[in-house]
Order: structure tokens, then sequence, then C-alpha cells
């Protein structure tokens, strides 16, 4: 297996890094632990389910406009710093660039989740004293966030190989809402009495990446245990989802004529 996409992908995490990406960790980490003081004060009972709602959907917000503000300008940053030419002219592959482009911001979205989880857990910590075994499903809902986060950056990386910066992010935003109400607009069709309103809204549902399936942040800050059979249906789901918006991204950068 090349080792190309290894190498991009090492570079696009320096640069995020560069680019000062990851300062948002220490707002998200003064966010949580003012929260959690905050909330220790005023609340009685309900720490702990204002503490995860608000860290995991300050989790999911962040990361979500990471992935979006930073992967929609993969490929047109490169292209309009003219390094991507100088790339391409050695024995680098374009699906290569793109893959290594896509895993480069995964890793760093990835570190960036996974220290914010830790300031949730601290927060927590502070305010119930202790972790307990209650507190494990927040793990699975954070793999389940970084999750939607892999597919977004897909969605992201395959508009920008055709399309602005721009309208990259309206056409990636776009479908993110669509998606996280895919279920209803199919739910809606179904009370329609026209088979053709019943049908277009059938393949809207099947086609659109249901980002609803991956928010459990509800479930899991009251406690309720998320069962398996979702863990490897939302991981296979996502990954034929991400394998086909790669595929078709590195075929449409492919035949883009570059000059």
């Amino acid at each position: 297996m090349s080792s190309v996409p290894f190498f991009v992908a090492v570079n696009t995490f320096r640069e995020s890094v560069r680019d000062r990406v990851l300062y948002n960790l220490i707002f998200f980490a003064l966010l949580m632990m003012a929260a959690a003081v905050f909330v220790g004060q005023i609340s009685i009972g309900i720490e702990r389910l204002v503490i995860v709602n608000l860290g995991l959907s300050a989790i999911s917000l962040l990361g979500l406009v990471m992935s979006v503000f930073i992967g929609v300008g993969l490929v047109y940053k490169e292209i309009e710093r003219r390094t991507l030419y100088s790339i391409l002219a050695k024995p680098v592959r374009r699906w290569e660039f793109l893959t290594g482009k896509y895993l480069g911001l995964l890793l760093t979205l990835a570190i960036n989740t996974a220290l914010m989880t830790l300031g949730l857990f601290l927060a927590l910590l502070y305010v119930n004293h202790t972790i307990a075994r209650v507190d494990a499903p927040i793990l699975l809902a954070v793999y389940f966030i970084l999750l939607e986060f892999a597919l977004v950056t897909a969605l992201a990386l395959f508009f920008s190989c055709f399309s602005t910066p721009m309208l990259s992010t309206l056409y990636t935003l776009g479908l993110f809402v669509a998606g996280m109400f895919a279920a209803d607009l199919r739910d809606a069709g179904a009370l329609s009495s026209s088979g053709a309103v019943k049908a277009i809204t059938s393949v809207l549902y099947y086609a659109l990446p249901n980002f609803s399936n991956f928010n459990v942040i509800g479930a899991t800050a009251h406690g309720d245990a998320i069962p398996f059979s979702l863990v490897w249906q939302n991981t296979a789901y996502a990954a034929i989802y991400i394998l086909a918006l790669l595929l078709a991204a590195s075929a449409v950068f492919s035949n883009r004529n570059l000059k």
C-alpha cells in the first residue's frame, strides 16, 4: 500500500495546528469548567444531565464547524496557493492526495474531540466528585459524533473538488440539515395520498445521509443504554457512505482540469 496518503495526512495535521484550529480547546475547557461551577450552584439533582447535554452538544457543534469550514478548503486552498501543482508533479496520484487530506483532517478532529471529551469528564468529576459507570455511554456518544464528523468531512471534501468554498459550505450544511430530518421527510411523505410523493420522499430518505442516526446525546444524558446493534449499524452505514463519497470525489478530481 502506498505511503503517500500517510505523509499528506501528517502534513495536513501540521497545517491545522499551525492555523491554530486546536485553540478552540481552550475555549471549550473554560466553558465546561464555568458551566460545572454554575450548574453545581443552581441545580439540584440534574447536574449530570445538564453537563452531559452541554458538553456533548458543544463537542458536536465545534467539530461540525471545523469539519465544514476546514474541509471545504482542503483542495481549494492548495489550488489557490499553487502548491498542488508541485505536489502532483511528484509521483503522487490525485486520489492519494485526496485520501491524505481527508485522513489528516480526520486526525485533527479525532484529537480535538478526544481532548474535549477529557474536558467533559473533568467537569463531571468536579460536579459529582466521581466518574460512575452510568457515564460510560458518553464514550459511545462521542464515537457517534466522530462518525458524524467523518461523514460531514467527506461531504465537504467531495464538494470542494469542483466548487468554491462558499458554495461547498452551503451544499454541505444543506445536506447536513436535510439529513437530520430525513426520517421526518419520509414520514411526511407516507401520509400523502400521492404515490409519486411517497416514492420521492422514500428515495430522498435513502439517498440523503441520515445524520439523525448518530444523535444519542439525549439518551446518553439521561443514562440510557445504547444498544450494540446501533453501534455496528452506524459504523457500517458511515463507512459505506464515506467510501462512496471518497470514490466520487476521486473520480471528479481526477478528471478536473487544473490549468
